[in-house]
């Protein structure tokens, strides 16, 4: 079934269901209308959040998304995507005027290959990783790629491990940099054995970096985990910040279904300035088309502060 005819049904079936004198209630309770206002901040859904919705084609997933408002878009796992499917996906976002957030540098696992360690062999993987990424983000018209630097080395002191990651960065920068391009290093509270775990251990990091295509990923649910504090923090190292992610805790689902207050935090970021890409890296928190239209309407709560 087309998107737009599944909007049309569905509105048209809740009208039979309640009745002429419901026609209006059915229409206002419908939350995925199509074409409906874009929101404040530039929300980035992924590949999978609205399958129910807009059906399996990635292209009609994209079109699905813009109906509902949003500008955004990333993909954790562009780089492995063929090179048509990656054309295709450029060519469906500059068509919608949506804006490609972060995709992953693929630099061979999160864990494996490990920065702090200062072998040459993961040196060398990192780098053919950023050179392939900027093939990929032309394509699309990317400009943001996450980067995580890997495990603790154990065996190392730890200010030799900061070297060591801030060596390697160094290197990548210099591959990206003439492109305009941006690696966000994002700290992670899935392992205590991952390297980057805090905001200001890697402001640090970026600080020694000292380049423009090395920066910040404040993924909020990540950052809520390991320290909390979020304004304060995310006030703090702010002039590194190039990209945010959210979902709330616990749960890692969408806003409003946690302790997190998103639209504080939205307010926040958006009175200071922020206009780029906020990426939606969670899950629903109900299956199904009810679970998506859900979503949409926890994001329109949020996104509904007040302007300073």
């Amino acid at each position: 079934m087309k998107r737009r005819n599944f909007l049309r049904n569905t509105v048209a079936g809740s009208i039979a269901l309640t009745g002429m004198g419901s026609i209006m209630e059915a229409i206002v309770s419908e939350a995925v209308s199509s074409n409906a206002e874009k929101f404040r901040l530039n929300y980035a859904p992924h590949f999978g959040m609205f399958r129910n919705s807009a059906g399996d084609d990635l292209i009609d997933q994209l079109k699905f998304m813009a109906d509902q408002g949003f500008t955004a878009f990333e993909d954790n796992g562009l780089m492995g995507r063929d090179v048509a499917v990656q054309t295709k996906i450029g060519e469906t976002l500059e068509k919608l005027g949506m804006t490609m957030g972060v995709f992953v540098v693929d630099k061979g696992g999160n864990m494996a290959n490990t920065f702090a360690a200062g072998k040459k062999e993961h040196l060398d993987i990192f780098l053919d990783g950023c050179r392939r990424a900027v093939d990929v983000a032309k394509r699309v018209n990317a400009k943001w790629m996450t980067v995580v630097p890997g495990a603790f080395e154990r065996r190392l002191p730890i200010g030799i491990q900061d070297a060591n990651v801030i060596e390697v960065l160094r290197r990548g920068a210099e591959i990206l940099e003439p492109h305009g391009l941006v690696m966000v290093l994002e700290p992670l509270s899935d392992s205590p054995d991952l390297y980057l775990q805090t905001s200001d251990q890697t402001y640090m990091i970026c600080k020694a970096v000292n380049s423009p295509s090395c920066k910040i990923l404040y993924d909020i649910y990540h950052m809520q985990k390991t320290e909390g504090h979020l304004i304060r923090n995310i006030e703090l190292t702010w002039n590194e910040i190039a990209y945010f992610q959210v979902g709330d805790n616990p749960g890692r689902k969408e806003p409003t279904t946690g302790e997190i207050n998103y639209k504080n935090v939205f307010k926040y970021i958006y009175d200071k300035g922020y206009r780029d890409v906020v990426g939606m890296e969670h899950g629903n928190s109900m299956p199904g088309a009810e679970g998506e239209k859900a979503l949409i309407k926890a994001y329109r709560e949020v996104d509904s502060f007040e302007v300073s």
